[in-house]
């Protein structure tokens, strides 16, 4: 297992595309993925944060077999490429289910087949009861969802993981927004996905990060729709609420 004071982990596989502009890592696939089927979207948006944002990713919107497949494999493969020692995978509720269970299949098909588990929002008194469904909570754990706003999810799927006798080894998520956290007259120094990796001691894995979109709308997102005003007000936005 990973050990140490960590700022989040990105992977920086090279993996070539096969058409149009070749993009120079997974990364910079996953990007293109994500705005191709319009999951990561431009325009003006409400966070969670009560900010207003110049863009908005959204996994709920992969919602057919082909987009979650092809999710789960860049899930699977940036976990792989990330060195997180792992026995099985959490999906906290609600998004996280789809998640985890997505992404126990494509490591399968990768020839690492790992348990999952993910729990209800209420719990059970009938039946086999509790909260947690799936495998028994046990070994190294990570904690799989979309994004990472305020921290809540991570916390208590840390709670249910420690209070079962196991392990959280690491969160993995799709897109690191590389906000610093807080009130905008009491910005903290750190993004929320930074507080979570030094409250925890364990590594927080990203498929891309707010860094990925600025290098893909300069260099393949430059020949989409996607206009010089989005891109400056991205740009902006960056400049106001990015950490170092």
């Amino acid at each position: 297992m990973l050990k140490g004071n960590f700022r989040g982990i990105v992977v920086h596989t090279a993996v070539p595309g096969n058409e149009g502009i070749i993009l120079q890592n997974v990364r910079q696939q996953f990007i293109k993925f994500a705005v191709e089927a319009g999951v990561l979207r431009f325009g003006q948006f409400t966070t969670k944060a009560g900010r207003n944002s110049p863009y908005f990713f959204n996994a709920g919107l992969f919602h057919d077999g082909a987009t979650l497949g092809r999710l789960a494999d860049f899930y699977a493969r940036t976990l792989i490429d990330s060195g997180v020692e792992f026995d099985m995978l959490f999906g906290p509720a609600y998004k996280g289910i789809m998640l985890a269970s997505a992404t126990a299949v494509a490591l399968a098909a990768r020839g690492r087949s790992v348990s999952f588990a993910f729990n209800r929002k209420e719990a059970k008194d009938h039946g086999e009861g509790g909260t947690i469904v799936g495998a028994k909570l046990a070994g190294r754990v990570v904690i799989i969802d979309d994004v990472i706003s305020a921290g809540t999810s991570v916390r208590e799927s840390v709670g249910m993981i420690r209070a079962a006798g196991a392990t959280p080894a690491a969160v993995l998520i799709a897109l690191d927004r590389m906000e610093r956290s807080g009130p905008d007259g009491a910005l903290s120094a750190h993004s929320a996905v930074q507080e979570v990796s030094r409250s925890f001691d364990m590594p927080v894995v990203s498929i891309a990060n707010l860094d990925d979109l600025f290098d893909y709308l300069s260099g393949a997102g430059e020949q989409t729709a996607i206009g010089a005003d989005t891109r400056q007000a991205i740009a902006a936005y960056r400049s106001r609420y990015g950490v170092a």
